[in-house]
């Protein structure tokens, strides 16, 4: 029940709006009883919209704040883990120790995927990019996995989730090893869901894997790091499918489409893009430059935030991971790496990155890890999803568990005006 009242008059008729408290952010007026009255409410990008109510996420970008149900992620990646972070957000609490042990082994018990699926990336171009066949192959599942899409059975709902967050790690080095011609590399369920990702990335039946355990922990970051990050593009995306009934494999497949645009999950993709445009450290004052000329289409990618007007809270976690690796692999001397730790150096003490806050943020040093490790440009995006899936999953059943309406954005149409038909020949 709403303890406030917005007032908001339209010509000379006043309309009282219930006004809803959340536990933190600001209030939020509803505007449903508008459309009754005639009236739509215009948002492009739904910026100032609250599309649902949800209790997973909380971003403060003003201060700098994220929180996966109350835990700061600075808290959780420095004292978590990836998998234990999933449980939080599939199920609201941190697990107990037994919980948690259980949790990974469901996870480590569905990390194969159906034989089948091995002859379905045979229709895929070998140059094809990552995402187009993440695409395919993850909205494919549900015709392997049909025995769990009854989306009213909260049973179902739960073991569409231990399979998506067990099979894309998997899927996604899948996708890899298809590009460049190895064979696939089958799940071992004695490693971490890290090392894991790394065998099935850069193992080969030839030979026995040795993970290297900073990597490896560096990708359990990468992967807790982008496990949810509230009502973004793609997120929005999965509810909106998920609104329509669909199958939560179908939904996942929706948020990837979405994830694949460099305005959301390219954006580390972006950052190794810009460092190669820049080419040398010889020519990073001409390109600051030209970052700071407002006539100038160049933008530095992997600084700054459309949501965080203060520093990026993963960021200061993702910076210590980067350290470590580049320490680990001997990579500072690395051309590309040079370029990003100068461009890093300059956005911390130049003045005009400073006064706007346009500080590095987690893409660009998931990027420049990412690039360290071995793993080429046009995996970043997928890499991205795979840590991102637990979130659209905890969103999506979110959403499924409780009463739920089919999405239906309104729109300001500005077309033509009713007009009869005029037969081809009497056209002018």
């Amino acid at each position: 029940m709403a303890e406030k009242k917005a007032q908001l008059t339209i010509g000379d008729t006043t309309h009282e709006l219930p006004v809803y408290s959340g536990s933190l952010g600001p209030d939020v007026i509803d505007v449903r009883e508008l459309t009754s009255k005639g009236f739509f409410t215009f948002d492009p990008g739904f910026v100032s919209t609250a599309a649902c109510e949800s209790k997973i996420t909380f971003i403060d970008g003003s201060k700098g704040v994220l929180l996966h149900r109350g835990y700061p992620i600075e808290q959780l990646a420095e004292q978590s883990d990836y998998l234990e972070v999933c449980y939080l957000l599939m199920y609201g609490d941190l697990p107990n120790a037994e919980q948690k042990a259980k949790f990974i082994a469901t996870i480590k018990n569905h990390t194969m995927v159906h034989e089948q699926l091995r002859n379905f990336f045979n229709g895929f171009r070998r140059d094809a990019h990552p995402m187009a066949i993440m695409c395919g192959v993850v909205g494919a599942l549900s015709a392997f996995y049909h025995d769990s899409l009854d989306i009213s059975n909260e049973h179902h709902r739960e073991i569409a989730a231990f399979r998506l967050i067990s099979k894309m790690p998997t899927l996604a080095a899948m996708v890899y090893k298809y590009s460049i011609g190895q064979p696939f590399m089958y799940p071992r369920n004695d490693l971490s869901y890290g090392e894991n990702f790394l065998h099935m990335m850069f193992g080969t039946p030839c030979e026995e894997s040795n993970i290297n355990p900073v990597l490896a922990r560096a990708m359990d970051r990468i992967f807790l790091l982008h496990a949810d990050h509230e009502q973004n593009a793609s997120t929005s995306t999965v509810r909106l499918a998920g609104s329509s009934g669909a199958n939560p494999f179908a939904c996942i497949a929706s948020g990837i489409a979405a994830l694949w645009g460099p305005a959301h999950g390219g954006a580390n993709e972006a950052v190794l893009n810009m460092l190669e445009e820049i080419g040398d450290e010889k020519h990073i004052d001409k390109f600051i430059a030209r970052a700071k000329d407002k006539d100038d289409p160049f933008r530095l990618m992997g600084f700054g935030h459309r949501v965080y007007k203060n520093f990026d809270p993963r960021a200061k976690v993702m910076k210590q991971s980067c350290d470590e690796v580049l320490e680990e692999l001997g990579l500072e001397n690395d051309p590309l790496l040079k370029i990003a730790k100068r461009l890093e150096k300059i956005a911390l003490e130049d003045e005009y990155f400073v006064k706007r806050k346009l500080y590095p943020n987690v893409d660009f040093y998931s990027g420049i890890i990412l690039k360290a490790i071995g793993i080429p440009t046009e995996m970043f995006t997928v890499i991205f999803a795979t840590g991102r899936t637990p979130g659209w999953i905890a969103h999506w059943h979110e959403m499924i568990s409780g009463p739920y309406r089919i999405g239906r954005p309104r729109q300001l149409y500005t077309g033509s005006e009713k007009r009869d038909f005029v037969p081809v020949e009497k056209r002018k």
